[in-house]
Parts: C-alpha cells; structure tokens; sequence
C-alpha cells in the first residue's frame, strides 16, 4: 500500500498524489477549525483560526513546492502559497495581514481583537481550508475526518 492518498484534483482529471505530512497538517487545521469555535475569548478564536489557515497553507506548500536547489533566505508561508497556488494569491495576503494580529493576541495585549474580528477570522479561515482542500484535490475531505463533537 502507498503512503500516498490517491485524490482527484479539483482542476484536472488526473490524480494527484497528497503525502501523509500534508494530510496531517489538513486534519490539524480542521481540528483547529473545531477548536476554536469551542474557544471562549476572542483573542484565543482568533489565534486558533489563524492558526488552523497557517497549516492548510502549509499542506498546500509542501505538496506543490519545488525543492530549493540554493540556499534563499527564509519564506513564510504566506510568501510562497502564491507561488505554488496562484489562485490562492489574495487569500496568503489576506491572512499574512492578521499576522501581527495574531501575535499581538498571542502576546496577551488586551483589546488585540474584537468578538467580531474573531469570529469573522473564523468564517475566513473555514472557507480557506476548504479551499485548500480542493486544491490539494481533497473536496469533502473534512467528512472524512469527522470532528469531535463537544458532548
């Protein structure tokens, strides 16, 4: 059996191959979906959700990026999302924006987001996932892996 998961992309009819690295990191930002809806302060929805588009990106760049033949300096991810998934362009300037959003919730300063920054994030982060998902050819992969319910 493959480590591979065999996905149909989203774009063509051919497969495409996803590395359980980048699967993971698909589950990990569903995962932080779920968490942070289940997150009780703002700057902790916001973290979380920003967190969880970080990975989706991140599954996106290790499946599509080519090796680096010289060392460069370093990239975030929001810097080479565009590169491999130019349709993703504007969502990676988006998210690189709230960077020092997120930090600054992260930090603990108080007033660094608003309830509705937050929960807009989330919305944004949920439909970027989802898009990553169909870029890595996975469409409906979240039903896949069911999230764990709050019981």
């Amino acid at each position: 059996m493959s480590p591979f998961l065999e996905a149909r992309p989203a774009r063509q009819g051919q497969q495409c191959r996803v590395a359980p690295s980048a699967l993971a990191l698909m589950e990990s930002a569903r995962h932080g979906l779920a968490a942070a809806e289940d997150e009780p302060t703002a700057a902790g929805r916001y973290v979380a959700a920003h967190l969880a588009a970080l990975r989706a990106a991140a599954a996106i760049v290790a499946v599509r990026a080519e090796p680096a033949g010289r060392r460069r300096r370093p990239q975030s991810v929001w810097e080479l999302l565009p590169k491999v998934e130019p349709a993703l362009r504007e969502w990676a300037a988006f998210f690189a924006a709230g960077a020092a959003k997120r930090a600054a919730a992260e930090a603990g300063l108080p007033r660094a987001v608003s309830a509705d920054e937050a929960d807009d994030l989330l919305r944004d982060a949920a439909t970027f996932v989802t898009l990553a998902e169909g870029a890595l050819g996975l469409p409906g992969w979240q039903q896949l892996l069911p999230l764990p319910t709050a019981g």
